[in-house]
């Protein structure tokens, strides 16, 4: 169950599927590939950027420093704790996690990822590596999918579809694909994306692919039958506590494959995410929630699935655990 310590390609899948994917097609941004050191959780459909550099403070640098900058070193830090930072983000949105979700993406969070998913020559270095790994998880999924088979009438449902990353070659391939995200701003910018590379410029004679049905639903919304669902860096926004229901009802959608993605809890991660959490910097805006791979398996088990494929994606910036399930 546990992957090996060691990969050679950006991505290593166990049982059957082995496969080092080819760099992701975009054009190419003139930022070169980040080298520096990792210094807080990758964000992995997020909003978090690692932008903020921890600065100790020791017994000698509190000493020199008066009783009314003491004061104001505690409310500077009281503002960094991330627990209190997010109450007062859902006290503004009149909610809780979903709530904020919501808010982010519809307004700041939009732009930001509509920057990253897209081409645009505008990114810094992180985003750029966030960029390259969530291509990579688009085209390892896409993969999976064509490993068996065309996708020509095959129905899935593409769960939280961002900016249609993974629903406009779903489409390309034949799929009959619902797409649906918890953001408006995110399913229109999808359906823009899709009209303009699905429909436009037809002149070949042959017919044009069909469009996705997109959708402004969270994924408890979500309901019907199709063969295939996939949900990609969606859990991050859930506790394991709801996380277990939602991947039942992902589950209770799928007909023949679910395939997962989600940012993996290890002790080195969890603790990165910690020490990313005290310096929020403008962008982190959300709760970043991790899922152990065991946690995961069991709650794919409570509902009768099994994991058939399972992997790693990582760039410098971007950790995501990757995995296909079937019926037990």
């Amino acid at each position: 169950m546990a992957l090996s310590p060691t990969f050679s390609p950006p991505v290593c899948f166990k049982k059957n599927t082995t496969f080092s994917p080819k760099t992701p097609k975009f054009h190419k941004p003139t930022t070169k590939t980040p080298t520096q050191t990792l210094s807080a959780i990758p964000p992995i459909s997020t909003s978090a950027d690692l932008s903020a550099v921890a600065v100790p403070f020791d017994g000698t640098t509190l000493a020199v420093i008066g009783g009314s900058s003491v004061a104001a070193l505690a409310a500077v830090l009281s503002l960094t704790d991330p627990e209190r930072r997010r109450q007062l983000q859902a006290e503004e949105v009149g909610g809780g996690d979903k709530e904020v979700v919501k808010e982010y993406f519809n307004n700041s969070g939009f732009q930001r990822w509509k920057k990253i998913y897209g081409e645009t020559d505008d990114v810094n270095k992180v985003q750029l590596d966030i960029r390259l790994g969530h291509a990579k998880t688009v085209e390892n999924v896409m993969k999976m999918l064509t490993d068996e088979g065309s996708l020509e009438g095959v129905t899935v449902c593409d769960a939280g579809c961002g900016t249609g990353c993974l629903s406009i070659p779903l489409a390309k391939q034949g799929a009959v694909v619902t797409a649906s995200d918890i953001s408006a701003a995110m399913v229109a910018e999808a359906e823009k994306q899709a009209r303009e590379e699905l429909l436009s410029g037809k002149d070949d004679g042959l017919p044009a692919p069909l469009m996705p049905k997109f959708e402004v639903k969270d994924l408890e919304s979500l309901d019907g039958k199709y063969h295939t669902v996939v949900c990609l860096d969606v859990l991050i926004h859930y506790p394991q506590s709801k996380a277990d229901g939602m991947i039942a009802h992902l589950a209770s959608l799928a007909e023949k494959r679910l395939i997962l993605s989600f940012a993996p809890k290890t002790f080195y991660y969890d603790l990165l995410k910690r020490v990313g959490e005290l310096f929020p910097g403008p962008s982190k805006a959300t709760r970043a929630y991790l899922h152990a791979e065991a946690d995961v398996e069991r709650a794919l088990q409570k509902v009768g699935w099994r994991i058939r494929k399972r992997g790693l994606i990582t760039t410098q910036f971007y950790f995501a655990k990757l995995v296909e399930a079937v019926p037990a």
